[in-house]
C-alpha cells in the first residue's frame, strides 16, 4: 500500500468524523432538545467538556499535520465520552428506580423510567456518548495510521511505493 494514499485517506476520513463528534456532543448538551437543562447545570460533567467539539472536532480538524495532538485530543474524547456513558446521565430520578447503582447499563429494563425529567435522557446520553466513543475511536485509529505513514514515507523516502520495474533500453549507435 503506498504510504502517501494511506496517509491522505487516513486524514481525510478524519474530516467526517470530527463532523460527528462535533454535532453528538452538542446534542449532549440540550437533552430534550431543550436549553433549560444546560442554563440549570442539569446535564452531566463529561458533556460540559464538549470534548468532542475542542478535542475531537476542531482540535483534530485543525491538527491533522500535528498528528500526535490529535491522538492525544482524540483519546481525551474517548475516555471522557467512556466516563459519561459509564457513570450515567445528570437527571431527577425516581427514589427508587435512581441510576446511581453500579452497572446501570446493563439493565435497559429500567432506562425509560429511571429519569422523570428530562425525558428519554438515558438512551439520549447512551447513543451520544457511543456515537462520540465510537468516532474518536475511530480517529485514534486513522491518526496513528497517518502518523505511522508518514514516519514510513519519512525514514523510507518520498518515493517509497514508487518501485516499478521499467525497462531501460539503450540505443546503441548504428
Amino acid at each position: 500500500m503506498c504510504t502517501g494514499h494511506c496517509s491522505r485517506s487516513a486524514g481525510m476520513a478524519l474530516i467526517p468524523t470530527a463532523i460527528v463528534c462535533m454535532l453528538a456532543n452538542a446534542l449532549l448538551l440540550f437533552p430534550d432538545l431543550k436549553y433549560q437543562y444546560l442554563t440549570e447545570n442539569h446535564v452531566t460533567r463529561e458533556a460540559t467538556w464538549c470534548s468532542g467539539i475542542w478535542a475531537s472536532g476542531l482540535l483534530v480538524s485543525f491538527s491533522l499535520g500535528y498528528a500526535c495532538l490529535a491522538i492525544l485530543a482524540a483519546g481525551l474524547c474517548f475516555v471522557g465520552s467512556g466516563t459519561g456513558l459509564a457513570l450515567g446521565p445528570l437527571c431527577l430520578h425516581n427514589s427508587t428506580d435512581g441510576l446511581k447503582e453500579k452497572l446501570y447499563l446493563y439493565a435497559p429494563e429500567r432506562w425509560p423510567s429511571a429519569c422523570v425529567e428530562p425525558r428519554g435522557v438515558v438512551i439520549w446520553n447512551m447513543v451520544l456518548f457511543s456515537v462520540l466513543m465510537v468516532a474518536s475511536g475511530l480517529e485514534l485509529v486513522f491518526c496513528i495510521l497517518h502518523l505511522f505513514t508518514a514516519l514510513l514515507e519519512f525514514m523510507c523516502g518520498p518515493r517509497f511505493c514508487k518501485n516499478k520495474v521499467e525497462m531501460f533500453t539503450k540505443s546503441l549507435p548504428s
